[in-house]
């Protein structure tokens, strides 16, 4: 769909406003604090405008930019994944209802929880997180036990990417083969990935180049009277993700690490990160793909009233993996394995599809700087000079 189209920065204001009109929740990237995070928008001020970020191994800090750019930085520190996959969520409720008369205990009335139906409208996402949607999308909502509360809340999703202009030190997104600018269609269902694209371009103007995903998106696009581009402007918003591209020097070689990983099992490797991972589990929540979970059940003092949640668990944490007996992976050598194999390996088995997306999160929230893509270097060679 060949449709360009330019958007003044002051016309975000009016692509927000008409999403919120279409009845969507906007979602996107917002500062709280000290961090970018992803949150309900209500007008182009909640935005990042002149904000920045450094990320490296262990470390995120924002900074002030010197221009008004909207989207000058990598990532959000945390992905969409709550949007859709929250944290934490009520599976089901019960009360026990009073007996009649002496001698009946009334009966237990269970009530399953429905997540809010009101479609969003994902604006500011990367790439690399538009690939991780589109994971869970096949993890989560294509399989014979379905995810029903991510389903309802994926439904009717309005998708506004944004291609990435300021990689971190950290991305490695290139590599991945998931950015810096998304892919036209999911590679799984052959679907459109987005409803529009925007690319921001800060020379020799400060503009928005907007490229058609769907008729939706053209719907929008004509809504806001976004003016007609031409074929500069498509260059121009390739040149800006050829420089990105460009710029990254983190990688992971995918054409080798399934088989690498198969065959590191007893590398003496797995016994040097152990040493420094604390197994704290950030890595884990802050990934967009991740998707462990565990089940807490709580209820009050009297008995009459109970509930089941769903939280976000790890494969770091000692008890995920406990079964009578004890837990199957026991040290924290055995748990970085499995993560690290399940990401760049077994996931490939299972779903077809690599686990991982490039981000970076989990090397700049590493407490002590755990770089993934070192690791994979480190096992690859490791495993060539023992063949």
């Amino acid at each position: 769909m060949d449709d360009i189209r330019v958007l003044e920065p002051s016309g975000l204001d009016a692509l927000i406003a008409e999403l919120r009109n279409r009845g969507f929740r906007v979602v996107g990237p917002t500062v709280r604090g000290d961090a970018i995070v992803t949150a309900d928008l209500t007008t182009a001020e909640d935005l990042p405008r002149g904000i920045g970020d450094e990320q490296e191994a262990g470390k995120y800090r924002l900074r002030r930019r010197d221009d008004d750019a909207y989207f000058g930085f990598a990532d959000p520190a945390q992905s969409t994944k709550p949007v859709f996959f929250p944290a934490e969520e009520v599976v089901w409720r019960g009360r026990r209802e009073t007996g009649e008369g002496e001698g009946d205990a009334g009966h237990f009335t269970v009530e399953r929880d429905t997540p809010e139906q009101r479609p969003v409208a994902l604006l500011g996402v990367r790439s690399c997180d538009l690939r991780a949607v589109q994971i869970h999308d096949k993890v989560l909502a294509n399989r014979t036990f379905r995810d029903a509360h991510y389903e309802a809340r994926r439904a009717g999703t309005f998708t506004v990417a944004v291609a990435c202009g300021e990689p971190a030190a950290t991305c490695f997104c290139t590599s991945m083969g998931t950015g810096p600018r998304p892919a036209t269609t999911s590679p799984e269902t052959g679907e459109p990935a987005y409803d529009l694209l925007l690319t921001e371009v800060l020379e020799p103007e400060h503009r928005f180049i907007m490229e058609i995903g769907t008729e939706q998106g053209r719907s929008v696009a004509d809504a806001i009277a976004a003016a007609p581009g031409a074929a500069e402007d498509k260059r121009a918003a390739l040149e800006v993700t050829d420089a990105a591209a460009a710029r990254q020097t983190r990688a992971i070689d995918t054409g080798t690490i399934h088989d690498v990983l198969r065959a590191s099992a007893e590398s003496p490797r797995w016994d040097d990160v152990a040493s420094r991972c604390l197994a704290c589990t950030n890595c884990t929540l802050v990934c967009p793909t991740c998707f462990c979970t565990t089940i807490q059940d709580t209820s009050d003092l009297a008995g009459a009233s109970a509930e089941r949640h769903r939280v976000w668990d790890s494969c770091f944490s000692e008890n995920f993996s406990y079964i009578h007996g004890g837990p199957l992976r026991g040290d924290v050598k055995a748990r970085y394995r499995q993560w690290i194999t399940h990401k760049l390996s077994s996931w490939q088995d299972q779903f077809g599809m690599l686990g991982c997306v490039g981000c970076g999160r989990c090397i700049a929230w590493c407490p002590v700087g755990i770089d993934i893509t070192e690791e994979a270097a480190a096992l690859g060679r490791m495993a060539v000079a023992s063949a």
